[in-house]
């Protein structure tokens, strides 16, 4: 049991919550009960039953997102995960109605996808990146923000929704390489030719970067005119984003002198910092909009 809660990697959620937060924030009237409802539902069962089953596929011996030492996997693993996802996708339903729950089932099969050794999408570098991309970011915000704000089927592919759900995927497009990072000798061992290993140490880092311009001039436009508290919100953005922004940089002239510094602890920081400045910022402007 103590070795299934681990492989869970609860706390992992913590790095796909500013997308939760971000949909959250642009929703003009959420529903407070179904917040709180799928809020619980991704970060304790859907994730969680991801984690649980890529845990199961890949059988880490090295460190994995959330675990520098993963203890062996079981079958009971296996059969959590689709416990955990066969009753998020029923309590969605009693939230949201039909259209949360097959979301959940399309988000749910996806994540299958990506980790069974019979599909495997995890080996295509390209196929692998979009499809973690496209679907932690742009269809869990589109997700959210539908359920929370109750929002028509046909309204949700209004420019005002489609724009900042293709920030949220850009976002993780820029990241998701970076947590790839210290897993080369580990994905190269299973056969997986992940983003990472594909654009190489140096690369991925140059690669993030510029993801993360390109993130930034997007929400340069995107609340340009928008406050947090009479202060301007990307003003905010970019004070609460600085410490990453450091952090990175001195990380990758590190790693240029000494490519073993591109390891778990360093990769876990980024993570970890990103994720709690992304979540601040989200947060705060909720607030300065209730």
């Amino acid at each position: 049991m103590k070795n299934i809660i681990l492989h869970l990697r609860i706390p992992f959620s913590l790095f796909l919550m500013p997308v939760f937060w971000f949909a959250v924030s642009q929703s003009p009237n959420p529903d407070w009960g179904v917040t709180t409802g799928l809020f619980i539902v991704l970060h304790l069962l859907i994730y969680p039953a991801s984690n649980a089953y890529n845990s199961y596929f890949d059988k880490d011996e090295g460190s994995i997102g959330g675990l520098e030492n993963p203890p062996p996997v079981s079958r009971e693993l296996f059969y959590v995960s689709w416990i955990l996802d066969i009753v998020a996708i029923i309590v969605a339903y009693f939230l949201g109605g039909w259209i949360l729950s097959l979301a959940l089932i399309i988000y749910s099969s996806i994540s299958k996808a990506y980790s069974n050794d019979k599909i495997r999408l995890k080996k295509y570098p390209i196929i692998s990146w979009l499809t973690v991309g496209i679907f932690q970011g742009a269809f869990t915000y589109l997700t959210v923000i539908q359920a929370v704000g109750k929002i028509e089927l046909n309204e949700i592919w209004q420019n005002k929704y489609l724009f900042p759900a293709t920030l949220s995927s850009l976002n993780l497009l820029g990241f998701y390489p970076m947590t790839q990072i210290y897993q080369h000798e580990e994905d190269a061992r299973r056969g997986d030719m992940t983003m990472s290993r594909l654009l190489g140490i140096k690369g991925t880092f140059i690669f993030t970067a510029s993801i993360f311009l390109v993130v930034t001039i997007g929400f340069f436009f995107y609340f340009q005119n928008t406050l947090i508290y009479n202060f301007p919100a990307f003003l905010v953005y970019i004070l609460v984003m600085f410490p990453v922004l450091i952090y990175f940089n001195l990380w990758f002239l590190k790693v240029l002198k000494n490519q073993n510094q591109a390891d778990f602890h360093h990769t876990m920081r980024l993570n970890m910092l990103g994720s709690v400045c992304l979540n601040l910022f989200f947060i705060l402007l909720l607030i300065s909009h209730l």
